[in-house]
C-alpha cells in the first residue's frame, strides 16, 4: 500500500484510525458543526429531507423560508460526502460539459442548463453574502494540455457563447507563463471560489435557527408513499407530507435511476506553495484530467494550503489502484510546482446522468410525495441550488407561469439516441464488471494469506465471494456481494473501503454502508485464513 505522508490529516465517512490518518478534505480541518436535534420516532413534518449536503440543505432552507416545517436526516455529519469533498469551484464554464451536452442536444437545452446553473450560483452567493461567508471571483479556464484537446476547447467556447456566456479563446502563446503545459484555453471571468463545507454549516445553522430540525447520525433505510408518506430509519419511523431524497444516488430503485446514472470518484490533493501562486483556475478538457485552483483566506481555511490539484476520475470500483491515482496527482504537481508541500488528500463521489442533464423531480410510483435529485456530474455547487429551486416550487405548487423558463425546458427534455447509446455502453461495462468480479472471486479460495495492512482481497468460500481486509491491525471478513444487485466488490486501496463496480455503493472494512443505492450493511463473516 502507498506510504502516506505524516502531515496528512483526516476525517471522513469512515472513522477508523487508518482512514483518518489518510484522507481529509481541506474544508474539514475545521470540524465544528451545528448541534443536531433529538430524534423523535413517529414525529410528523411537512417535509422530510434525506441528506445534509448542499442539495438537502438548500432545499430545506428554501422550504423553511416559505414557512414549512422541515426535518433533515443525515447518516453522517453535515457535508459528510460529496459536498465536503468538493473543490469549491462555482463555475458556469465547467470544463467540457457544455460542449458534451451540445454535441447531443439542441442549443436551447444547453442554454437552459446554463441558466439553471446561473440561478443556482446567484442563489448560493446571495446566501453567502447574507451569512457573511467570504468568497473570491476568479477567471476560470477550460484548457487543453496537448494539441489533441484544442478542438474540444473550441467546441466548448462555441457552446458557451451560444448559451449566452461571454467566453474568450486564448492561445498557447498567451498562456506560456503558466508552470504547466497548455495548448489553448477558453476563459470565463467572474467565476467563484468558496469553502463548500462552510456554506453547508451556515445552511444548517439557518435551518435550525428558523425552527427546522436536523438529525445527524441517523440512517434512513427506506421511504414509502403509502399508506402515507414516511421514512424508516435505524431510530424509528418519521412521517411527512413530502419526502426529498438528496442522497446522491437515490436510495429507492423506482424508476431504475441507478441504471440511468454512473458513479464517479475523483481525487484532490492540497499543497502549500512558497511564493506567488496562480490567481485563476483551470480544468483540462483532455485526459488525464487536471483541475487546478488556488486557495486564499477568502475562499478556504486560512493558512492551510495555497493550491488544490484534482483529477484522475474513474467509475467507482473500476480502478487498478485508487492510491496510485492520488500519487499521480502529487507527482504531476511537484513536477510543475517543485517546492509544493502536500497538506491534505481526499476523494469524492458524484453521479453523471447518461443524458448529461441532472434528474430532478418526482419519483415514479411515489404519488407525487417522494422527490429526488441526482446527476450533477461534479458541478453540485450550482446544480444543487437549481435543483432545490425546482423541488421547492413543486412542493409549494408554484404556478408554471411563475417558474423560470429553464425549469420547464429541462423538465420536458427528450431522450435522444446518444442518451440511449451512453446508457447501453455503461450497461455493457456494468455487465462485464459483474461477470469479471464473480470469475475473479472463483479463481481464489479461502483460506487466504492475511492481507498486509491496508490491503484487501476477494476470495471464494462455498461458492460465495468473501472480502478479507486488514485495517488498523484487525483482519476482517465480510460478504463481498453488494446487497443492491449482487455485484462483487472491489478493494479501494486509498480509502480502505469495499466499492461496487456496478452502481457505486461503498462500504467500510467491517461492512458498514457508506453511500450508494445499497441500503444495508455487508454481513460480517467469521474469518478463516492463515497468517
Amino acid at each position: 500500500m502507498t506510504a502516506w505522508p505524516p502531515n496528512v490529516k483526516a476525517l471522513g465517512a469512515w472513522r477508523s484510525r487508518a482512514f483518518t490518518d489518510h484522507m481529509l478534505p481541506l474544508w474539514k480541518t475545521d470540524t465544528t458543526m451545528p448541534p443536531g436535534s433529538p430524534f423523535e420516532a413517529d414525529a410528523h413534518h411537512d417535509v422530510v429531507i434525506v441528506g445534509a449536503g448542499i442539495t438537502g440543505l438548500t432545499t430545506a432552507v428554501m422550504l423553511s423560508r416559505a414557512g414549512l416545517d422541515v426535518a433533515v436526516i443525515e447518516s453522517g455529519a453535515v457535508a459528510e460526502l460529496a459536498t465536503g469533498g468538493n473543490t469549491g469551484k462555482l463555475s458556469l464554464l465547467q470544463g467540457k460539459r457544455l460542449a458534451e451536452i451540445r454535441r447531443h442536444h439542441p442549443a436551447e437545452l444547453v442554454r437552459a442548463y446554463v441558466d439553471a446553473n446561473r440561478d443556482g450560483m446567484d442563489w448560493l452567493l446571495a446566501f453567502a453574502d447574507t451569512a457573511g461567508i467570504s468568497y473570491t471571483r476568479r477567471t476560470d479556464h477550460s484548457y487543453a494540455q496537448g494539441r489533441s484537446g484544442v478542438d474540444t476547447v473550441r467546441a466548448q467556447h462555441e457552446a458557451a457563447r451560444e448559451a449566452g456566456l461571454s467566453t474568450r479563446m486564448l492561445g498557447a502563446t498567451e498562456l506560456s507563463s503558466l508552470p504547466f503545459p497548455v495548448a489553448g484555453a477558453v476563459a470565463l471571468d467572474d467565476q467563484v471560489m468558496i469553502d463548500p463545507a462552510l456554506v453547508a454549516r451556515a445552511l444548517a445553522a439557518e435551518l435550525l435557527a428558523s425552527g427546522g430540525t436536523l438529525h445527524t447520525g441517523i440512517r434512513v433505510t427506506g421511504a414509502h408513499a403509502l399508506p402515507s408518506a414516511h421514512v424508516d430509519t435505524d431510530a424509528g419511523p418519521m412521517s411527512a407530507d413530502h419526502i426529498v431524497l438528496a442522497t446522491g444516488a437515490p436510495i429507492l430503485d423506482r424508476g431504475l435511476y441507478f441504471a440511468k446514472i454512473r458513479g464517479l470518484r475523483s481525487y484532490c490533493v492540497s499543497f502549500r506553495v512558497p511564493g506567488e501562486v496562480l490567481d485563476t483556475t483551470f480544468l483540462s478538457v483532455d485526459d488525464p484530467t487536471r483541475s487546478i485552483r488556488p486557495v486564499s483566506a477568502a475562499d478556504g481555511p486560512v493558512g492551510t494550503a495555497q493550491l488544490i490539484v484534482g483529477g484522475n476520475g474513474h467509475p467507482v470500483g473500476r480502478s487498478d489502484s485508487e492510491a496510485a491515482a492520488i500519487d499521480d496527482l502529487v507527482a504531476w504537481t511537484r513536477r510543475h510546482f517543485p517546492d509544493a508541500e502536500e497538506t491534505n488528500r481526499w476523494s469524492a463521489q458524484d453521479y453523471e446522468s447518461h443524458n448529461l442533464i441532472p434528474f430532478v423531480g418526482a419519483l415514479p410510483r411515489g404519488l407525487g410525495r417522494i422527490r429526488f435529485a441526482t446527476g450533477y456530474a461534479k458541478w453540485g455547487l450550482s446544480n444543487a441550488p437549481a435543483a432545490a429551486r425546482r423541488l421547492t416550487d413543486e412542493i409549494l405548487g408554484t404556478s408554471y407561469r411563475d417558474r423560470p423558463k429553464w425549469m420547464l425546458r429541462i423538465a420536458t427534455r427528450l431522450t435522444v439516441p446518444a442518451d440511449i447509446g451512453r446508457g447501453a455502453t455503461e450497461g455493457i461495462k456494468v455487465g462485464r464488471a459483474a461477470a469479471s468480479g464473480w470469475a475473479d472471486a472463483e479463481s481464489r479460495s479461502v483460506p487466504v494469506a492475511q492481507p498486509a495492512e491496508g490491503e484487501g482481497v476477494v476470495a471464494n468460500r462455498a461458492g460465495l465471494p468473501v472480502g478479507v481486509s486488514t485495517v488498523d491491525g484487525v483482519t476482517r471478513a465480510v460478504s463481498a456481494v453488494c446487497p443492491h444487485l449482487g455485484g462483487v466488490l472491489a478493494w479501494n486501496d486509498a480509502e480502505c473501503t469495499w466499492d461496487c463496480p456496478l452502481h457505486a455503493s461503498r462500504f467500510e472494512p467491517d461492512g458498514t454502508r457508506i453511500e450508494g443505492p445499497a441500503l444495508t450493511d455487508l454481513p460480517e463473516l467469521p474469518r478463516t485464513g492463515r497468517r
